[in-house]
């Protein structure tokens, strides 16, 4: 979500911005969302403007029965009500564009950072560390699909997953649910030195996925259990970012350091088309996620930090990378 008054001191600049994200439904967007602000303000001075009239009406009419003309003193009454429904007429519009331009604003995702490349897509990113690959390249047997390998070994077992869940689950049996277990326990015990883990609740409200920006953008690929106002999370990163909503942090705390495991849940509405494959793009995965809460002068550095964490946990398992 970007700040409104981004809209109002650089229109352009923040046109420009969003123009670099590749997509025109943004600047249409955008487009609206400064007009719908532009009229809010316009009401918002409309409305002073009546109130203010309103109350030397009221003067004015006190002054008239003082000196006992009944006739002044109700026709300024009837103009301060036609100025009160006109007000409460404008009120109603101003609750409606209101909502509107939070809903446009929540739509509208942050502004790329002046160092993000532009491209058209994930083949135009440039490489800036490896490839590290095998010294002696990648033998036959390990050029086969997870699928394979993994059904083969038993330890892969779609096909009931799909029994009992419908399409795109998966379970892993044996070695594969250990392995599947031991992989998550990796990832917190290699960031235990600098990092508190929380275990955050699978499931919450609408208020904390607005406010970490899942909603109302993905709420197609979210699990929604409606009759409690629930959601299942997309992602541990959402109650974490959200632990600390609506408190005031002394600076000296910072950065706050989170790492929690929790499982995944992701309709994966936009995946037509997509390779589903074993356990690509699955309803339900685990995952471990490392976060901070820092101030902006700390980001940076943060952001370098959790890369080079993420970095060193495949260099650790031996994998090829880039």
């Amino acid at each position: 979500m970007i700040d409104v008054r981004l809209l109002r001191t650089d229109p352009d600049g923040t046109r420009a911005a969003l123009a670099r994200r590749g997509k025109p439904e943004l600047l249409e967007q955008l487009a609206e969302a400064t007009s719908v602000d532009s009229r809010l303000r316009d009401i918002q001075t409309q409305r002073d403007t009546m109130r203010a009239e309103v109350n030397d009406l009221s003067k004015q009419v006190g002054a008239a029965r003082r000196d006992g003309d009944t006739a002044a003193a109700e026709a300024l009454q009837a103009r301060s009500r036609e100025l009160g429904d006109q007000e409460k007429a404008l009120a109603a519009e101003a609750d409606q564009l209101g909502g509107r331009l939070r809903d446009l604003l929540l739509r509208i995702p942050n502004l790329p950072s002046d160092e993000a490349p532009d491209g058209a897509d994930d083949h135009d990113n440039p490489v800036v560390k490896g490839p590290f690959l095998p010294a002696d390249g990648f033998a036959e047997h390990q050029r086969v699909p997870h699928w394979d390998t993994a059904t083969a070994l038993g330890i892969l077992d779609n096909e009931r997953a799909t029994k009992i869940s419908g399409a795109m689950f998966t379970m892993q049996r044996g070695p594969g649910a250990q392995l599947s277990r031991a992989l998550c326990q990796y990832a917190l015990d290699r960031n235990a030195d600098a990092f508190e883990e929380i275990r955050p609740p699978s499931l919450v409200t609408t208020a904390t996925l607005t406010a970490t920006g899942q909603l109302p953008k993905f709420a197609d690929d979210a699990y929604a259990i409606e009759r409690d106002d629930l959601w299942c999370i997309p992602t541990a990163e959402a109650p974490l970012t959200s632990l600390y909503m609506g408190e005031v942090l002394d600076v000296a705390q910072l950065p706050i350091r989170l790492m929690a495991y929790s499982p995944c849940y992701r309709r994966e509405a936009g995946s037509a088309g997509r390779d589903t494959r074993g356990m690509l793009r699955a309803h339900e995965f685990d995952k471990v996620e490392i976060l901070a809460v820092s101030t902006p002068e700390q980001g940076p550095g943060m952001l370098i930090e959790l890369r080079d964490r993420a970095e060193a946990l495949i260099k650790g398992l031996g994998l090829p990378y880039r």
